[in-house]
């Protein structure tokens, strides 16, 4: 049974930094795209991060560039935001999945997906 689990949501102020993580249990990470959405209350799941199978490639949507780190530690079979410089509208539900139909931009490209960790960030 393939799960995959985040942790590390938090309320934080504008400014602030916080690290999610997915670990996987019942895939390797490894053969997989792994992704990073986030869903604010009343708006549809947005992509935010990804990282490709190979961990070579990285993408993220504009609005993260430059503040938000996606990696992965293979032998804990687990992966990372790394969320600096917090922002009131980075506030959502952070959602991680795997998946190899890509693309990794795209809810539609993965098959397994966490059950959500909130990050709220107010002043």
């Amino acid at each position: 049974q393939v799960q995959l689990v985040e942790s590390g949501g938090a309320l934080v102020q504008p400014g602030d930094s916080l690290r999610l993580s997915c670990a996987a249990s019942g895939l390797r990470l490894t053969a997989y795209n792994e992704g990073w959405f986030r869903q604010a209350p009343g708006k549809e799941r947005e992509f935010v991060a990804a990282l490709n199978w190979s961990g070579l490639d990285t993408f993220y949507t504009h609005s993260v560039k430059g503040r938000f780190t996606v990696s992965r530690d293979n032998a804990k079979n687990t992966m990372y935001l790394q969320m600096n410089s917090l922002k009131p509208e980075d506030t959502a539900v952070y959602y991680c999945a795997a998946g190899s139909r890509g693309p990794v931009t795209t809810v539609g490209g993965y098959d397994y997906w966490g059950q959500g960790t909130p990050v709220t960030v107010f002043s």
